[in-house]
């Protein structure tokens, strides 16, 4: 009785099950679709080794420990020199060396054959933060900043902030320069006011007592600068650019007067116009045809 009921039991839930599921759908794409994937069937790949040869491994045995036997040197053998031994290397042909790895790029030209380094006389070294840093020339010419001034140029975008520098170099012997440069930081116009004070050198006429032959007046601009020979022992008197002038030039002994106006570029270059006016004696008697001693009856 109890078999018989559980068994009917059970037939009646099977129909019931396959009536539910009779009523989902069967499209192939739904999602709710009871289809499995088809498997993938990937092209075999096989390997021939049929090209390769090891033969060479058959009569090796890995585990045989081998020692290098280099063959014998022949009887004219000659040992190649050491490496310190050598003579040092040029640095022509260092540069060709690296020219021949890494290309024209480190020979010092240019890609137009233009020399990289014809710009800038002095050795180039670079600072921990990365800037180009250049050696002071020693040329015996020493360098005195005379004035720094911040300039603004005004442009259509703005104003433009750069610095002049007045610098007057000199060998303390005679020599003597007085040049101005403009940069957009105080290092570089200093630099280029010390190259430009370099192009324009003169020599000062001075007496065995390092003071002037005669009295001189130079005027650049609106400045006036008045010269004087002195006693020795008197110095140097005068200021500003003038006395920065004179001392870079070497005189001892001197009088010097600004008359006009006090800017020190014109007052320097007032000073340089008044110098290159003087004449030594010996020159003005050759040029009469007379001794020296002449000069004075």
């Amino acid at each position: 009785m109890a078999t018989s009921l559980t068994s009917s039991l059970s037939s009646t839930f099977s129909s019931l099950s396959l009536r539910r599921f009779s009523l989902l759908p069967t499209h192939p794409h739904h999602p709710t679709s009871l289809s499995l994937p088809k498997p993938l069937n990937f092209p075999s790949i096989k390997i021939q080794a049929t090209d390769i040869d090891t033969t060479f491994f058959d009569n090796v045995d890995p585990d045989e420990i081998t020692t290098f036997d280099p063959p014998e040197k022949p009887e004219d053998f000659v040992p190649p020199p050491s490496f310190d031994e050598g003579p040092p290397e040029t640095e022509e042909q260092i540069a060709r060396a690296y020219e021949e790895l890494y290309g024209p790029a480190y020979s010092g030209e240019s890609v137009l054959g233009n020399d990289v380094y014809v710009m800038d006389s002095k050795v180039k070294k670079t600072s921990a933060f990365g800037k180009v840093k250049k050696d002071k020339v020693r040329d015996g010419f020493e360098e005195r900043v005379v004035q720094v001034r911040r300039v603004t140029k005004v442009v259509k975008g703005g104003k433009q902030l750069h610095f002049r520098a007045v610098v007057v170099v000199g060998d303390k012997k005679g020599q003597v320069g007085v040049g101005v440069g403009k940069a957009k930081e105080v290092v570089a116009a200093v630099q280029k006011s010390a190259t430009n004070a370099r192009r324009n050198i003169i020599t000062v006429p001075m007496t065995k007592y390092l003071t002037f032959p005669h009295r001189s007046d130079g005027d650049y601009g609106a400045a006036k600068v008045m010269l004087r020979p002195a006693s020795p022992g008197t110095g140097v008197i005068a200021g500003g650019a003038v006395r920065i002038v004179l001392e870079m030039a070497g005189v001892e002994n001197a009088l010097g007067k600004q008359l006009g106006s006090n800017n020190a570029l014109n007052n320097a270059r007032a000073t340089v116009v008044a110098v290159q006016q003087m004449r030594q004696f010996s020159e003005v008697a050759r040029e009469r045809g007379i001794p020296m001693e002449e000069l004075w009856k």
